[in-house]
């Protein structure tokens, strides 16, 4: 099998799936260092590289049986429909040219008759390129995905949990068939193994039950033991005014949410269950809306979330390693260092560290966390929003607010590199280094800039830095020696 999109939601919990089947899985990916923390790392083939290289494409394509075709350029720029078009193609082409014997798409469950928009145009125009193709493709269609850390329950629990009483626009009436990840999961993985050879159709999977989104949200209401919303629909909120809506007061930014609500505009429901002849439902049937909902909240409330939707590289960051110091030599290069001996055990200043952002904070001038946040947010950035994936591990790949895990070494090092709007590429490093019965923190903010507008931007924060990071260095060194 060969996954592309691991790092992604839904292909970070099809592999492992893949590998407990005992399948030989390989996984293409553009960083590889972003699988390194994964405990299924180990167990799989990790090839490095982009679906619009085709040469890439024809050596990851090689050998291979099944190939997942689970990315897509969902929150990405205005170039986003010709990127996924060109990408598919590749593809669709290294496939034939290598003979895979079948490709699985996971695409967006779209209404018939009706014009989509440029997001679901886009995913319905990839599985026609696939199924046009010599290889044998299954397209898995779905509509809101529902699972701990996915985008669509992101949106759900936020919209639902903030707001008792809200004003809607008038999709929030349209029938919906929201399917649990676990079936999603289970679909993908069936697809390598129990068709026939020469389908090569679309399939609309969905879950047990149809409901509008007010019912989803009254639901949800009542699962999590909030009381029951206040809700208006009214005609005048666009997808655009929603979507920046559901980012002000969700932390799936409005780049992100308005594909989602974008697809929730129409009647998005199963026509077919097709795909229940050669993938039976299981047992007890289908996971209900009800149970999503409850799996989902349990697995939030235990930390255990084993993928989100932040998992995803946002678009536009930058993905560049950290220049290292003895090899830089490409300009300016702006280091802000703090070194301070800590009365605590390694093992305890490291637990510090690795609890950084989310509900933890930063361990300094909250205001000016809270300030950068909001105007990252305004100029179209991340913000603080994207929290942690998990409020005490960290993994390479990690989002951890407006930052990503660029490298960590468990009880020694963690690397953040920055995914804030900047005039330049920025990097935060922690090291906690044994030093007797003690410890030694090492903490550096680096940053590289991009012309004048980096340069002026590092010199105008540069007076803040006592505070910011100064604050942050004194304060994780007293937390931990607290503990």
């Amino acid at each position: 099998m060969l996954v592309t999109g691991a790092t992604g939601y839904v292909g970070g919990r099809l592999v492992p799936a893949l590998v407990q089947d005992g399948h030989e899985v390989a996984c293409l990916t553009r960083v590889a260092d972003r699988l390194g923390g994964l405990p299924w790392r180990p167990r799989v083939e990790v090839i490095e590289g982009d679906v619009l290289d085709r040469e890439v494409l024809l050596d990851a394509l090689r050998g291979v049986d099944i190939a997942y075709y689970l990315v897509h350029a969902l929150g990405s720029g205005n170039d986003f429909e010709q990127a996924d078009r060109q990408a598919a193609r590749n593809f669709a082409e290294a496939a034939d040219a290598q003979g895979v014997k079948r490709i699985v798409y996971l695409g967006g469950l779209a209404p018939a008759g009706v014009e989509l928009s440029p997001h679901l145009r886009s995913r319905e125009e990839v599985g026609r390129i696939f199924l046009g193709a010599a290889t044998p493709a299954v397209v898995l269609r779905a509509a809101v995905i529902l699972g701990s850390g996915s985008a669509s329950f992101e949106m759900l629990r936020y919209l639902t949990e903030r707001l008792p009483a809200m004003v809607t626009p008038r999709w929030v009436r349209n029938r919906i068939q929201p399917i649990a990840i676990r079936d999603v999961v289970r679909y993908l993985a069936a697809c390598a193994t129990s068709l026939p050879t020469d389908v090569n159709r679309t399939f609309d999977i969905g879950g047990p039950d149809v409901m509008t989104y007010v019912a989803m949200m009254q639901r949800y209401a009542a699962l999590s033991g909030l009381r029951r919303r206040v809700i208006v629909p009214v005609p005048v909120l666009s997808p655009s005014l929603s979507s920046h809506w559901v980012g002000l007061v969700t932390p799936v930014p409005s780049s992100i949410a308005r594909p989602l609500v974008e697809s929730l505009r129409h009647e998005v429901v199963c026509r077919e269950h097709d795909i229940a002849r050669w993938v039976p439902d299981p047992p007890g049937g289908l996971v209900t809306f009800d149970d999503a909902v409850r799996l989902a909240l349990a697995h939030v409330r235990a930390g255990d979330v084993t993928t989100r939707w932040s998992n995803a590289t946002w678009p536009r960051a930058p993905s560049d390693p950290l220049p290292t110091d003895p090899k830089w030599a490409g300009g300016s290069l702006y280091v802000d260092q703090r070194v301070v001996e800590v009365a605590a055990l390694p093992a305890d200043l490291w637990r510090v560290v690795e609890g950084i952002g989310g509900e933890n904070g930063w361990y300094s001038w909250s205001l000016a966390w809270r300030s950068r946040g909001w105007l990252d947010r305004l100029v179209g950035g991340v913000g603080l929003r994207r929290g942690r994936r998990d409020p005490a591990r960290l993994r390479s790949g990690d989002a951890v607010d407006f930052w990503r895990v660029d490298e960590i070494e468990p009880g020694h090092l963690l690397r953040l590199r920055a995914e804030m709007r900047l005039p330049g590429r920025a990097w935060l490093e922690f090291r906690v280094d044994p030093a007797g019965d003690q410890s030694t923190y090492t903490q550096r903010a680096v940053f590289q800039p991009s012309g004048l507008a980096g340069h002026l931007y590092w010199w105008s924060v540069a007076p803040f830095h006592r505070l910011v990071f100064g604050g942050m260095a004194r304060n994780i060194a007293a937390t931990a020696t607290r503990s």
